[in-house]
């Protein structure tokens, strides 16, 4: 068995779903910024640039998901589970005008999940992924 650094709700994963048929292929950045910005963003795939720094963490509701460099190195030791809540985020992420934000609940891995982590190698940064 794999072990996931992201994962998704089954709310998430069916706004996604109508997200995209809204706005075609779409990505999820997770910069750890203050306020808002420490919140999952999605954005339309062509209207985000991944820097070199920002770490895949995988793919979530069919997204790629990325964590900015600084961030990875605070929540390298947790796997990602991205959720929906009540309530408006920042204005730049899609799900803004839905009354919904997405948000970002962790849980620490287990020694045998992070061993095999560490095994697989270092995530791949920028868009080494793709």
């Amino acid at each position: 068995m794999t072990v996931e650094r992201v994962l998704a709700t089954e709310q998430t994963e069916a706004l996604v779903a109508k997200l995209s048929q809204l706005h075609g292929p779409l990505l999820f950045h997770q910069s750890g910024g203050c306020c808002d910005g420490s919140a999952p963003m999605c954005y339309p795939r062509q209207e985000f640039r991944i820097g070199q720094h920002d770490v895949y963490l995988g793919e979530i509701a069919g997204c790629p998901f990325y964590i900015s460099g600084p961030q990875f190195e605070y929540w390298q030791h947790t796997q990602l589970t991205i959720d929906v809540v009540k309530g408006r985020g920042s204005g730049f992420s899609v799900e803004a005008p839905e009354g919904v934000r997405f948000l970002t609940r962790s849980r620490v891995f287990s020694d045998a999940e992070y061993s095999e982590l560490q095994a697989a190698g270092p995530p791949l940064r920028g868009q080494q992924h793709g």
